[in-house]
């Protein structure tokens, strides 16, 4: 055992060696200026040297009034002067070459110079930003992740993969998967480029097989395929997109969303629920098969986490599907960390239309088993076109009328909507939830 971990070292070495020696191939751009360093450094020592053994230890050494008739004397130039041009000229040329050798290995790593800050805030700033995990789905959870990496780049995406109409559902059936439409979105919201986030929402208008289909979803099924189960390429995934954040499945098992109406009735597809409801109440909301895995990494997300946000999303098939994985519903039930929920700023015609905020709340807290600490309501006003467009759709503005005392403690309000807009903003979202964070605690 010794010899073998002797020759390990010897490898690992060797590596290292190798390494080093790849700085001095001709090309690189950085030998020139590690010479220049190197000698201006040589030069400032002896320089520094000179000063000081011809300037403070003389002056120690001999009288005042010596030191101050060969300082007066125009003919002389004093011997502690040299060393102290000497030492300037040096420490320039050894400033020089520090910035050019920075300049040259940010152009050789893709990194334009003057870009260089943004990139070592987002790396080293934002790395000691709160840690958070966000759980739901659709363009809910999309918009809250763009405005929160901003603030913070420990981001744990947790999304609902239930999801069976349109692109993610021929995926599904194709390649038996899970639905990776709510993962593309979340990938591209925590997107460093906006090239690649560009890319991975592009929907294929024409072309036969892939019409319909994101260049997103095929990217993911590609990879699921390769890789056997997305599960083994969902960590993978994250580094090949470069997302600011993790971006993770609830579980990668493919599972069904089924409702159980009051009636005794059952829906069984997310796609469906809506469709065959026909405002009949939900009794209750299930997974079929109930007992699916979820990735290890997602429980210790939540049980490493500052705060654990919930929406905003369709309550029924994007914020209640990611909480019916059973191993992470029992996490956040386990964690410590505050539970802040988002409220939709309106209702879903065909999914919530009976229920108000509150209600919202209740449903929530009935199939995760705890309730939130925290209601996170917007305040400010939404024009009248806008409610008027919704109200065409079947929605309203979602309210409560905050009669019960245990409810009213828990909801806090905050401007969340731009001027002209339904929805949330992610900037203003994102900078409620930084601000409301030092002020929640768990209510036990």
């Amino acid at each position: 055992m010794t010899w073998r971990r002797g020759v390990k070292r010897l490898e690992a070495r060797s590596v290292q060696a190798a390494r080093a020696v790849k700085w001095l191939t001709p090309g690189m751009g950085v030998k020139r200026y590690i010479t220049v360093l190197l000698l201006s450094l040589s030069i400032l020592a002896v320089g520094f040297l000179h000063f000081v053994w011809t300037g403070p230890f003389h002056i120690i050494a001999t009288r005042w009034i010596l030191f101050l008739n060969r300082f007066t004397d125009p003919e002389r130039m004093p011997l502690w002067a040299v060393g102290l041009v000497v030492s300037l000229l040096a420490l320039a040329a050894a400033l020089w070459s520090v910035w050019m050798l920075n300049r040259s290995l940010l152009f050789s790593s893709g990194i334009a110079p003057t870009e260089a800050a943004d990139h070592i805030y987002r790396r080293r700033a934002l790395a000691r930003g709160p840690v958070l995990v966000a759980l739901g789905g659709g363009t809910g959870l999309s918009n809250l992740l763009s405005g929160l990496k901003e603030y913070t780049s420990n981001i744990t995406a947790v999304v609902a993969v239930t999801d069976d109409g349109g692109s993610s559902g021929k995926l599904r059936r194709a390649l038996g998967m899970i639905a990776p439409g709510d993962l593309t979105d979340c990938y591209a919201a925590l997107s460093d480029s906006p090239v690649l986030a560009r890319l991975l929402l592009h929907r294929f208008a024409r072309g036969d097989g892939i019409q319909g289909h994101t260049f997103g979803n095929l990217l993911l099924a590609t990879l699921s395929e390769e890789a056997g189960t997305l599960e083994k390429a969902a960590l993978d995934v994250n580094e090949v997109l470069n997302v600011r954040g993790r971006v993770l499945p609830a579980t990668f098992q493919s599972a069904q969303l089924v409702a159980d109406l009051e009636d005794g009735d059952c829906i069984v597809g997310e796609s469906q629920l809506a469709l065959q409801r026909a405002g009949r109440a939900v009794s209750r909301m299930r997974l079929e098969p109930p007992e699916v895995p979820a990735l290890p990494e997602v429980v210790q997300a939540i049980e490493r986490a500052d705060a654990i946000l919930i929406g905003p999303g369709s309550l029924y098939t994007s914020l209640i599907p990611a909480i019916l994985v059973p191993a992470v519903g029992a996490a956040i039930r386990r964690s410590p960390a505050p539970l802040i929920y988002v409220a939709n700023i309106m209702s879903e015609s065909g999914e919530t239309d009976e229920l108000d905020l509150e209600g919202h709340h209740e449903v929530l807290a009935q199939h995760l088993g705890r309730s939130a600490d925290v209601v996170l309501v917007n305040s400010a006003p939404i024009s009248p076109e806008i409610l008027e467009r919704y109200r065409a759709e079947g929605a309203r503005l979602l309210e409560s009328p905050l009669t019960r005392p245990t409810f009213r403690a828990r909801v806090r309000h905050a401007p969340l909507v731009s001027p002209d807009a339904g929805q949330h903003d992610p900037a203003l979202l994102a900078r409620a939830l930084i601000e409301l964070l030092p002020r929640t605690r768990r209510r036990r």
